[in-house]
């Protein structure tokens, strides 16, 4: 998997009189892992709503290796190569593991209804690859153990890491993580941080990772943006980030010292 040039130009997206997204610019280099931070209502889930084709900007261009996909379907997001992990799983209770993870497949399948709704041919085959292909994914993030429990009888944390999965097995060359540390005790986001190196060095999309969790952040992004009010506070390597005047003053006692 190669990792996708991202560039953020120009983008504004507005609710009414309120501005979510402020004239808010940036690039992303294919491999990168990139995260926003910033306190609630900052703009920073606003922004990956924008990129994934939740949202529709007011104006500016979001350019993926140098195609504008401002305005594309979220069916098609999917099929160009981005995956989004939502802060709060947006799983299928009911379902199983490799059932949730599935369904994070479908763009993969080329069969029409017919073939799929009768098991033919084609169909037979692309369902059998994308069931290889969710066991791949469950030993990359070593669910094996749950791989056959419905998804609403596990704990908060073992959701979170299948959403993420989940998002994993569209193989996108762009992945959005919404908050995925959110809720979790020490355990499980050590165990995430494990993940998202692991995702990082032997998978190598390129990544935007909304977190509050600074001292993660810092630990595992190659680069910070700081967000407040919709616009951009702040871009740099972690450290020098943290040490900027405007961040310090913006966030004491808020975990950015």
């Amino acid at each position: 998997m190669i990792g996708s040039d991202l560039e953020v130009l120009d983008v504004t997206l507005r609710f009414g009189g309120i501005v979510a997204v402020n004239a808010i610019s940036f690039k992303v280099k294919p491999g990168e892992l990139l995260a926003l931070v910033g306190p609630n209502g900052a703009g920073k889930t606003a922004m990956l709503n924008c990129i994934n084709g939740v949202y529709r900007p007011r104006q500016g261009s979001i350019l993926l290796d140098g195609t504008d996909i401002c305005g594309s379907s979220l069916h098609r997001m999917m099929k160009i190569g981005i995956g989004r992990a939502f802060q709060h799983a947006e799983l299928f209770p009911h379902l199983s593991v490799s059932e949730n993870l599935l369904i994070g497949s479908h763009c993969q399948f080329r069969s029409g209804v017919v073939g799929a709704g009768l098991y033919l041919g084609k169909s037979r085959c692309e369902e059998s690859a994308q069931r290889r292909r969710a066991e791949e994914v469950i030993d990359f993030f070593e669910l094996y153990r749950y791989r056959n429990n419905l998804v609403g009888n596990l704990s908060y944390g073992v959701q979170k890491m299948v959403g993420v999965a989940r998002a994993l097995m569209s193989e996108p060359k762009l992945l959005l993580l919404d908050e995925p540390c959110t809720g979790l005790i020490r355990e499980e986001r050590e165990d995430l941080a494990r993940f998202l190196l692991r995702i990082k060095h032997d998978l190598g999309p390129t990544m935007i990772w909304v977190e509050h969790d600074m001292q993660m952040v810092s630990d595992l992004a190659d680069r910070i943006i700081v967000m407040n009010s919709g616009a951009k506070m702040a871009e740099g390597e972690p450290d020098a980030v943290r040490r900027d005047p405007d961040v310090v003053r913006a966030y004491i006692g808020h975990g950015l010292h």
